[in-house]
C-alpha cells in the first residue's frame, strides 16, 4: 500500500472514531456501552496514527495520538493518556517542534502528578534537546536540563542529575555565566573524584572550572587550581593541570569549540590586563 492508500485508510479510522466518539454521547449511548465506545475510539485514534506515521504524515499522526489521549483523560485512563502525549510529541517532532513540546509537557504534567519523577525528567531532556536544536532558544534548552536535574536528584539519581547540569553549565560558560558554571564544575568534580569508576573525568570537571575561573580573575583562577590540586592530588599532575600552566596548548589536546571558545576569552582578558597595566 502507497502513502496515499495508508492516508485514506487512517483518514477512514478517524471518522469511524469520531462517530463511535458522538454514539457514546448521545442520551441512549451514555446508557448503553458508552465507555467502551470510548475505548474503540481510543484504539480507532491509535491505529489512525500509525497509519499516518507510515505515510510520514507527521502532523496528523501527531493529532490522532492527542485526540485518544484526550478521551484517556476522560476515562481517568492516566498512564495511557500519557504514553499517547509522548507518542504525539514524537510525531510533532518530525514537523512542528513548539506543537512536540506542548505535548511533552502536558504529558509531563500528568506523570509528575502521579510522582513519575523519573519519567518526567527524561522527557525535560527531551524538550531540552529541542530548544537545542530546534528553536536554538539556549535559555528554555537550560531551565529544562535544570528541571531534569531537580527530579533526577529528588529520585537519588545522582549520575543522571549531573549529566543534565554539565549541560548547563556548558551552555552557562557560553552566556558567560561563569560563576554558575563554575559551582556545576565543582559539584560535579567533587561527586566524581569520591567515586571509583568516575573518579577519572574529576579533573577534566576542575579543568573546565578553572578555565571558566580564568575567563573572570587571573589571581581567583590560579587560587582555585591550588585548591582543586589540594582536593584532588591527582589533578596536579593531569595533563589538563599542566595545560593551565603552559602555553603551548594544541601541541598537548586537540580543541572542541566550547574549549576553544573559553581559551579565546581567556586570551583576550589576559590582554586586557596587560592593556590596563601598561
Amino acid at each position: 500500500m502507497d502513502n496515499s492508500g495508508k492516508e485514506k485508510e487512517a483518514a477512514a479510522l478517524m471518522a469511524e472514531a469520531e462517530k463511535k466518539l458522538k454514539s457514546s454521547q448521545s442520551f441512549f449511548g451514555s446508557f448503553f456501552g458508552g465507555s467502551s465506545k470510548l475505548e474503540e475510539a481510543c484504539d480507532m485514534y491509535v491505529r489512525a496514527a500509525n497509519m499516518y506515521k507510515m505515510a510520514k504524515n507527521w502532523c496528523a499522526a501527531g493529532n490522532a495520538f492527542s485526540k485518544a489521549a484526550h478521551l484517556h483523560l476522560q476515562m481517568q485512563s492516566k498512564h495511557d493518556a500519557a504514553t499517547n502525549l509522548i507518542d504525539a510529541g514524537n510525531a510533532f517532532k518530525k514537523a512542528d517542534p513548539q506543537e512536540a513540546i506542548n505535548c511533552l509537557n502536558r504529558a509531563i504534567e500528568i506523570y509528575t502528578d502521579m510522582g513519575r519523577f523519573t519519567i518526567a525528567a527524561k522527557h525535560h531532556i527531551s524538550i531540552a534537546e529541542i530548544y537545542e536544536t530546534e528553536l536554538v532558544d539556549i535559555d528554555k534548552a537550560i531551565a529544562h536540563f535544570e528541571q531534569a536535574a531537580d527530579y533526577y536528584k529528588g529520585e537519588e539519581s545522582t549520575s543522571s542529575a549531573n549529566k543534565c547540569l554539565l549541560k548547563v553549565a556548558t551552555y552557562a560558560a557560553q552566556l558567560e555565566q561563569y560563576q554558575k558554571a563554575i559551582e556545576i564544575y565543582e559539584q560535579v568534580g567533587t561527586h566524581a573524584m569520591d567515586s571509583t569508576l568516575l573518579k577519572y573525568s574529576a579533573k577534566d570537571h576542575f579543568f573546565k572550572a578553572a578555565l571558566c575561573h580564568f575567563c573572570v580573575d587571573m589571581l581567583n583562577a590560579k587560587l582555585a587550581v591550588q585548591k582543586y590540586e589540594e582536593m584532588f592530588p591527582a589533578f596536579s599532575d593531569s595533563r589538563e593541570c599542566k595545560l593551565l600552566k603552559v602555553k603551548e596548548y594544541d601541541t598537548i589536546s586537540r580543541l572542541d569549540q566550547w574549549l576553544t571558545t573559553m581559551l579565546l576569552r581567556i586570551k583576550k582578558a589576559i590582554q586586557d590586563d596587560e592593556s590596563d597595566l601598561r
